[in-house]
């Protein structure tokens, strides 16, 4: 019988919809590299099932060869997966896209709401005795009605984030180096921004890009100190593609006004000093944590586990080219 091994337990209806043709496996944590390595020695696979903070190197995939087929990813992002590996060994990587679009999207603006007026600094002095009444200049923030958000990256979540942002009176722009797509309620109604200008200028910043080489450490102490020093930085992408540290200083020195951040760049640790900026709204990775999106996700990576199992590429294959010799026929 096919063999799938998950790190951690999916939501359903993963297990619902992959057990009646496979044996399905889950350790229950993140292993350490070697202890998935020794795992995949001592029982062979047909497919894992990681999470975004399991390192899937070459290792690990030689590992579970040659019996291996397809890494299914219970995430949109696949940096963690060493992909020309896979390619070149012929095995599958999927995700998890479009399901996750709205989810983020109001995570985005949650934060963004809370960086910028402040709600969660208002809510420790709260709690710490600190409030002492209502004051004319107490915890003075930032108005949304009329400010200027620039969104760098202009995909599906990035005009999501938008379609809100309308809402609140808000005027938008946007930064991009790939060719997009922008759908027809938006297109009379944003504008685009060379990166650097948009940094200096919008009183918000929501950071929308997938992490690459380029696009690593992209937010760092030059475009920090670029920004207005009343701006918002929201990041619901990816930690690394913030220059944590410095983003620290940033906040710490008043380069900037404040941060929403629910992504970081070696989670679950954070630079040090993150925690004791109050003017940082620090959440513990978010953006997708809805039951329908998390259930949409489960779904989605048992349809690319069946679809693998049954000798078809992947519905969400990210290396379509690791098929291109001819799928493998259905697992036993």
């Amino acid at each position: 019988m096919a063999e799938v091994l998950c790190t951690l337990a999916l939501p359903a209806p993963f297990k619902e919809m992959v057990r009646p043709r496979a044996s399905l496996d889950v350790l229950g944590r993140i292993p350490a590299t070697a202890g998935l390595v020794e795992r995949l020695h001592a029982q062979p696979i047909d497919v894992l099932c990681p999470q975004l903070r399991d390192p899937i190197t070459a290792a690990v995939l030689d590992a579970a060869l040659p019996r291996l087929r397809c890494v299914a990813l219970y995430a949109v992002g696949y940096n963690n997966v060493d992909i020309d590996a896979a390619t070149e060994r012929g095995i599958a990587v999927s995700n998890t896209p479009g399901v996750l679009t709205d989810a983020t999207a109001d995570c985005a603006v949650g934060l963004m709401l809370a960086a910028a007026r402040r709600l969660c600094e208002g809510d420790a002095a709260v709690r710490a005795g600190e409030w002492t009444g209502w004051e004319p200049e107490h915890m003075l923030g930032l108005e949304l009605n009329g400010a200027l958000l620039g969104l760098v990256g202009f995909g599906r979540i990035g005009q999501a984030v938008a379609r809100r942002a309308l809402g609140f009176g808000m005027r938008i722009a946007y930064a991009t180096d790939v060719s997009v797509s922008i759908e027809d309620d938006l297109r009379d109604r944003v504008s685009e921004m060379p990166l650097a200008e948009l940094l200096a200028a919008a009183d918000v910043i929501s950071l929308h890009v997938p992490l690459t080489d380029a696009t690593h450490h992209l937010i760092d102490e030059d475009a920090l100190r670029s920004m207005r020093s009343t701006a918002v930085l929201v990041n619901t992408s990816r930690g690394p593609v913030v220059d944590e540290p410095a983003l620290v200083r940033a906040l710490q020195e008043g380069w900037i006004a404040g941060a929403g951040l629910d992504v970081y760049e070696n989670e679950p640790e954070l630079a040090p000093g993150l925690t004791d900026c109050r003017n940082a709204v620090l959440a513990p990775h978010l953006g997708s944590a809805t039951v329908a999106t998390r259930s949409a996700m489960a779904r989605l990576t048992a349809q690319n586990t069946l679809d693998a199992l049954e000798g078809r590429v992947p519905t969400n294959c990210v290396n379509p080219a690791a098929w291109a010799s001819g799928a493998p026929s259905p697992a036993p």
